[in-house]
């Protein structure tokens, strides 16, 4: 059946991966993000490779109105979308008092508010028609709290009992809701993070078999995934109580992002 899939953050890393396996399945695909020529290109790519329709919409979802901008372009182009990717993110790590608060102020805008008011936007539109789909990224910093990740971790905990919630609500009315949890991932994240020590697990992956076992298991109608052997341990392994004692062992583990001279006092006081 033809599908059309729109996918946030798609300029690069998870996001362009999706667009492309996606476009590869057959879907055509709707590209938001804020770089325009970027957005441009991949398109370009998708249509030439895949033979699928590929639309352009930049967006700032950092913006207020980010999502109803969009859905009105979506009605301006007679668009309807059957597959939502909210995948666009992005992280601060470090102690609380040193990050910008207008940094974290923007980085909820886009990892929490404009997920829920895209998903607010266009699920109406797919139960209508009986069918449709919702992929929210999260990460592996949902399954605990995430000391010096303090306000990204909440945020992708936020993602994950928010998509676990809303699949329960549509499941026998034609709605499946998939949260993705992985890992680190070798993409821009850690540029715009501004450091390669935020992947404080030691290890990455690549975007490819991340958005394969996504779409694996929203196939197999999936609540959520943790791609990755040691990644899938840490979600269901690791204990959720009592609360003030996974985070000083999460605490253990994450304080790794920080500068070496400022991790090691005697009293010692971000993930994917």
């Amino acid at each position: 059946m033809h599908s059309t899939a729109l996918i946030t953050g798609a300029s690069s890393g998870l996001g362009a991966e999706f667009a492309a396996q996606l476009a590869a399945q057959g879907h055509d695909v709707i590209l938001v993000a804020r770089s325009g020529d970027r957005l441009a290109a991949l398109a370009e790519r998708l249509i030439a490779e895949h033979g699928v329709q590929a639309h352009v919409l930049v967006q700032d979802l950092a913006e207020p109105d980010a999502a109803r901008r969009i859905a009105d372009e979506l009605t301006a182009r007679a668009l309807s979308v059957d597959l939502l990717v909210n995948n666009a993110g992005f992280g601060t790590c470090g102690r609380f008092e040193e990050i910008s608060g207008a940094r974290d102020h923007d980085q909820l805008m886009v990892n929490v508010v404009a997920l829920v008011d895209l998903t607010h936007e266009l699920l109406p539109g797919m139960l209508e028609r009986g069918r449709g789909s919702v992929i929210n990224v999260a990460s592996n910093a949902a399954f605990q709290p995430s000391p010096y990740f303090a306000v990204y971790g909440a945020a992708k905990s936020f993602v994950l009992n928010f998509g676990l919630a809303l699949r329960q609500e549509y499941r026998g009315r034609g709605i499946r809701v998939l949260t993705l949890c992985p890992g680190p991932v070798e993409t821009a994240f850690f540029d715009t993070i501004g450091t390669r020590r935020a992947a404080v697990t030691g290890s990455m992956t690549t975007a490819e078999p991340v958005v394969r076992a996504a779409l694996r298991a929203l196939d197999r109608d999936r609540g959520y995934v943790a791609p990755g052997f040691g990644n899938t341990m840490a979600a269901h392994l690791t204990p959720r109580r009592p609360r003030t004692l996974v985070a000083a062992i999460a605490e253990r583990i994450t304080r790794k992002v920080l500068a070496p001279s400022a991790a090691t006092p005697a009293v010692r006081d971000h993930a994917a």
